[in-house]
Parts: C-alpha cells; structure tokens; sequence
C-alpha cells in the first residue's frame, strides 16, 4: 500500500476497513481466498489511484466498504468479497475483463462482468432505463451474487450521499425506494431494506424524517423501559421452563412508521407498534424448532391478552424467501400493545440474511431449494417475450412487497400466492391452461365471483371450459405477475385475429364507398373517427362497433375535397402530398398545453391514472408509444415515472382557456336518502348540464358510497360542481378521486 497516495488519515481508513473485512473472513476462509482478497485490494488501489469520491475520502475506501457490507451485513463468503473489492474496475480502469479473469479466475470475473453490464442501469444520460433493469434482473439467472453485491453497492451510496447535490440527492433515493428496496425485501434482507428505505426518506421527505426521528428519540426511554417491564414475567416463565434465549429489542424504522400513518390514516401517537421485542431460542436444529417456539408463545399469551387477528404463524408455512418467525401482538401495561416475534437462532440467522444464508461460507453451491424457487419465478417473467420493458419492471415489482397467503387445492396440496390474490391467479399457479380456460371457482365448497379475495387457509377449486377465453377485466382482478402476462399475451394474441378480421371489413366498406385505401388514407381515417390508432380502428370493426355512418362521413368529406381540388371528371388518383383547400380542413384541436422551456404547443393525451384537468399542475411523459402523456403532480405515479425515466419528463403548463371536456371522477359518502340518486343527476345533468360518464354507487347500513366520473372544463367547473352536491341532503363528504393504475 503507498502511504503518499493518500493523507495519513486516508490511509487509516483504509488500513481499518481492510482490517475488519479480514477479522470477519478470516476463521471462515482459506489461505488461497484470503491471498485473493489482498491481491483484490491492490488491483482495485491501482486502479482508482488518485481517485476521490465527491465527498473527497479515496474512492478505494468504497469497494471497501461495499465489501463489508456484503460480509457483514449479508452474509457471504471470501469470494464475493474478492467480487466487491472489483466491482467498479473494469468500468473505471484501464484493466479489462479478461485481467480480472487471468488473475481472478471465470468465476470473480463472470460476478464483475455481471456488475460492469448493470453499472448504469440508472444513468441519467439513458432513454431505455427500463430494458437496462431487465438486463440487470437477467444477470439473476446466471449469479445471483451480481445483486447482492449491488445492493450493497446502492446502500453505501446512500449511506454517503450527503455529500450529492440536493437534486441528485432525491433522485438516487427514489431509485432506491422504486427498486432497490423491494429487492433487497424480496431477497430477505429486511434490515438492508428498512435503512435504505429510511435513508430514501431523509433525502425526499427530509421534514416529515425529522419530525418522526425526533418523536421516537423522545419517547424511546420510555419505551424501553416498559418494554424491560413487559418482558420480565415472560423471562421467568422461560427460564423456568428450562429454554435457552435471548430477548432483543426492536424500533419500527421510520420509513415504516410513516408509510402505517399514510395507509391507515393515523398520527405518530396512534401507531401502536412503534417498538417490539424478539425472542431467540437456543435449540438445536435437529429438536423440535416449532414445539419450542410455541412454548414460548404459551409464556407470553400466559401473561398479556393476544389480538387474535394480529397472529402470523410463518413457522408452519414459511415465505417464499425463506422467512420463519411467530408474530403475535399482545396487550402490555398501561394499555400499549406490543408485538412479539418468536423464531430459534436458525430462524434469526437467515431472517437477518435472507436468501443469502442458503449459500455455504465456501459460496461453491447452494444448500437449499429456496433460491431456485424464487429464480424459477424470475425466470417466468422473463421468458415472457411479449412483455415490454416496461410491463417488465411493473411485473416484476409486482410482487415485491406483497404478504403471503397459503392456499389448498381440493386434494390438499399447498400453494403460496401473494395477499390479495384472487381465483384467476390460483388457477394460473396451478398451470397456464387452466387460468386460460378459467370458468368459475369454489372455495370452501362454495361457488365465488372470480374477482373473489382468498384468504390463507382457503381451498381453491377452479372450473374450467375449453370454449372460454381470459377476458381483459381479469386484468383487474388478479394479483400475480404470471397471470397477469399470460392473460396480456392471449389477449394480444385474440385483439390482432379481430383486427385482421376488421381489417377486412373496412377495406370492404371503402371500396364500396369508392375511397382507395391507401397508407395515407389509412392515417387520416383514424384520425376522424377519433381513435388512438389504425390497429384500435380494425380491432373496433372487428368486433362490429364502427359506425357506418362515420365511415359514409368520412367518404363524403375526402371525396369532396378532392372533387374541388381536381375538379369536376378529374378524380383518378390519391395524391397524399398535395395540402386540400383550407376551407375543407377540420378545424385544428384546440392546444391547452405548452411543453418543454420553450413553451412549445404538441400533441398530447391526458394520463388515466390521475385524469389531469385545466388548471392541475401537470408534468409531460414522453412514451415509447403513446406521445406525450400528460400527468398531475401530485400523480400516485409521480415518485416511480421520475425514478425510473426522470430524462423523459418535460415542463407543463396551461396557457389557453379554450373550451375542452375533461374526465374527473367525484367520490361521495353520506346517508341513503329516498331519491338522492335522482337529485345527484338533476343538479349534474340539468342543473349544470354537465355530461355523466358513468355513475357507481353502492349501500350498506343505511350509508352510501360511490363514484360519478364526469366530463368539465377545466378545475373551477369541478369545483363548482362538488360544491353544488355538497348541498344536496344526505351527500356528507365530496372529493376528487385519484384512481392510482399504471401511468
């Protein structure tokens, strides 16, 4: 090491990072993966010699640390340590692959190579940041180390991204929140998941961090010591039972704690399981791991009431990563409820690691079953060719974060399915043809709508008709990645033979219509009939919804206008390039938007997922398919669009005051009076004359709830709207809905 690259300081780090890296490693590797290591280190010395990160520390101190983290945090061995050290050098170097190779072996550099392909999967200079996370999730197929170890690459940047300007800052932690955190929770690794999600949250949301950080510093004494009160009883009962343990306490992260509030509509103070405590049984592996972590439940339950809906047994069936604990909240003093975890130390050691506590210290094979498992579900999405990557990074998000449920078929076989499931999935998990050919369900013996939730402990039976096939408001329903592309791909597959059936007919049409199709002709009719595309228009004819009239309309307007443009006996051939008299244009579209700093007027089309109106703040989306798609700022997409394609939002802004129609959905609640629905559309459709899209409303205990989605002006015409049905008798609450769907 050259002591004169670096200031003394410097080099302590170093020298102490390395040092504590080798304290962890050494009892568990051998010779040869330890001399790996240091040849690791003065290959990546070189090769970021005289580098510095922004913060100004040696850029070496960061694969350091990231090695460390993957050892110590992890879980893994020597080799991906070797990994870690390397992991920016072939990016960053004049070294190559075929260096790391050559001093490294095919393993290392296939790891490095993994790393060097996703380097730049959030490059802020990429338009194509969504196939670059595909490449990225492919590299799960070859190594699964590759995400490890870039996750503990993502958790050292944020751990130091102070040193970021502010917009760099929010950036790179809604990269972490969109996706590295839902990895890191898929893989099981809930402490790396639970920093990086409160590390997000400093950078995006740094007053609302503050004041929770602040709460829980001032009320964690407290805490603490009702929690060392609550737990003695439970410690004298196990102790006289003879069990060996360990009690830990454990702080909700205030990421967690923010996101309870949000969801169940509550302040700091009534968020009950801010703290909580774990018990860890010593009991050897070979003992009965479930008998004693039930016996330890009976010391608990002995003493505080149980809250019998907060019981999660994922002992008897353990998530799909692996995860295995009892989870109970019980009633403790003064009225606080407290959960507890139970687990053995086997269970604790692979919680804490997650998947990655399934590979041995020597990395050379994995010892169970349960990464394959989740790779085989990887591999499912990805061998899906019809997905764009887009649907791609939705798909695969999918099911990150969900909870578990564990559901039987009708001859007692276990299926795992992510919470919120519905039959359609559980016919999809059982196989492809049965989801496709799904006619109805029974659960519990009992016939149920197919948009029916399942419950854990559920058993499913699915009919089937080989006559039926999936409908596109499956699509609402279902809760997996699996049946959600395989319904996509047999609809697309049925949408393009309607379409060429629909083709067929409007060309038929046409010709009888005396207009020759053409490519030009082809544009200019979808365009009057007002739809997205040529391939909606044939699919629309196919399935019989063309008005002929329209077409008879269209007809009589070309053939007019070329009847004046050539004149009278001289129509005898499409010429597409010459501009028809401007008498005989439609008038242009009204333009109600400016994009971009030059305030230029585009073509636009309003984002369904937050139906923006005139006066919204608004942001422009430019797509792969669609244009720009316009979106409201406070979007419940806004956070993901500009994380994961934040170089293809553009400025917005109203300018006009034109007439144009805009879709908004009205949400009401109050008291079921005789009539009100009559009121409700007297004021909105008489009164105001305003057109209704669809009106949905719903009674249950003498209470309404529903939903009109309307057509308005602009935000004052809403306003004035909600205001009149304010008054009407009976309507306690009105709000705008934002319905929240894939931007």
């Amino acid at each position: 090491m050259e002591q004169n690259t670096f200031l003394d300081d410097d080099s302590k780090k170093v020298l102490s990072g390395y040092r504590s890296l080798l304290r962890t490693l050494h009892l568990k590797s051998s010779r040869e993966e330890l001399n790996a290591l240091r040849k690791a280190l003065e290959v990546s010395m070189d090769a970021h010699d005289k580098m510095r990160r922004r913060s100004g520390e040696p850029y070496i101190i960061h694969p350091i640390e990231v090695a460390r983290i993957v050892v110590e945090e992890i879980g893994l061995g020597a080799l991906s340590a070797t990994a870690a050290l390397l992991h920016d050098v072939v990016e960053d170097s004049h070294y190559t692959l075929e260096d790391v190779d050559r001093l490294f072996g095919e393993r290392i550099a296939r790891i490095v190579d993994g790393l060097t392909k996703i380097s730049d999967v959030f490059d802020p200079d990429s338009s194509q940041q969504a196939e670059n996370f595909r490449k990225m999730i492919l590299t799960l197929g070859e190594d699964v180390r590759v995400i490890f170890i870039k996750l503990a690459d993502r958790l050292h940047n944020m751990r130091t991204l102070e040193s970021m300007p502010p917009h760099k800052q929010v950036k790179i932690a809604s990269e972490t929140l969109f996706i590295y955190a839902p990895i890191a929770h898929r893989l099981g690794l809930y402490n790396l998941k639970s920093e990086m999600e409160d590390l997000s949250l400093k950078y995006t949301e740094p007053e609302v961090y503050r004041d929770i950080a602040m709460k829980m510093k001032s009320i964690r004494q407290d805490e603490i010591r009702m929690l060392k009160h609550f737990t003695s009883p439970i410690k004298a009962s196990l102790k006289k039972e003879g069990m060996a343990f360990m009690i830990k306490e454990r702080t909700k992260s205030i990421f967690s704690i923010r996101k309870k509030m949000i969801n169940q509509g509550v302040s700091f103070d009534e968020v009950y399981d801010k703290f909580a405590i774990r018990i860890i049984i010593d009991v050897p592996a070979e003992e009965d791991e479930k008998a004693s972590c039930w016996k330890a439940y009976a010391a608990v339950t002995d003493f505080y009431r149980p809250n019998p809906d907060r019981l999660r047994d994922w002992i008897s069936s353990p998530k799909s990563n692996g995860y295995e604990s009892l989870h109970i909240t019980v009633m403790g003093p003064n009225g606080h409820w407290v959960e507890v975890q139970i687990r053995t130390q086997r269970m604790d050691e692979e919680a804490e690691r997650g998947l990655a506590s399934h590979w041995k210290y020597k990395e050379d094979e994995v010892v169970s079953s349960k990464i394959d498992g989740w790779l085989s579900k990887v591999r499912e999405i990805l061998e899906n060719p019809t997905l764009n990557a887009m649907e791609f990074v939705a798909d695969f998000k999918l099911n990150l974060f969900s909870e578990e449920i564990f559901v039987f078929t009708p001859t007692g076989e276990l299926k795992t399915l992510p919470k919120g499931s519905c039959p359609i999935d559980f016919a999809f998990e059982i196989h492809t043809d049965v989801g496709l050919s799904t006619l109805g369900a029974k659960v519990n013996g009992k016939l149920v709508p197919l948009n029916y939730k399942i419950k854990s402990g559920d058993q499913v039976e699915i009919l089937t008709s080989a006559k039926l096939k999936p409908k596109e408001e499956w699509l609402n329903y279902v809760a997996t990645s699996k049946a959600r592309s395989k319904i996509r791909a047999n609809l697309r597959e049925e949408r393009m033979i309607v379409a060429d059936r629909g083709k067929e007919v409007v060309h038929r049409k046409l010709r009888a219509l005396k207009v020759k199709m053409s490519p030009q002709v082809e544009g200019k009719l979808y365009h009057f009939l007002k739809l997205r595309d040529s391939q909606e228009m044939y699919y629309q004819a196919g399935l019989g919804l063309l008005d002929n009239q329209e077409l008879k309309n269209f007809a009589r307007e070309r053939n007019s206008v070329l009847y004046q443009y050539f004149g009278r006996g001289r129509i005898r051939k499409e010429t597409p390039d010459k501009k028809p008299s401007e008498t005989s244009e439609a008038p242009p579209s009204p333009k109600v938007l400016v994009f971009g700093e030059d305030e230029q007027e585009l073509d636009h089309k309003l984002s369904p997922c937050c139906h923006p109106i005139e006066g919204d703040d608004v942001f422009g989306l430019i797509t792969p398919t669609d244009g720009i798609k316009v979106h409201r700022k406070d979007c419940p997409n806004a956070i993901a669009i500009q994380s994961r394609i934040a170089q293809r939002v553009m400025k917005a802004r109203w300018i006009s005051k034109e007439v144009q129609e805009f879709v908004a959905v009205v949400r009401l609640k109050g008291m079921d009076t005789k009539g009100l629905i009559n009121r409700i559309t007297q004021i909105i459709s008489n009164d105001l004359n305003v057109n209704i899209r669809s009106l949905e409303l719903s009674s249950e205990g003498g209470m309404f709830d529903g939903s009109i989605t309307l057509l308005v002006r602009n935000k004052l015409h809403l306003q004035q709207i909600m205001e009149k049905l304010q008054k009407v008798e009976g309507i306690e609450e009105v709000d705008r809905s934002i319905q929240k769907s894939k931007p």
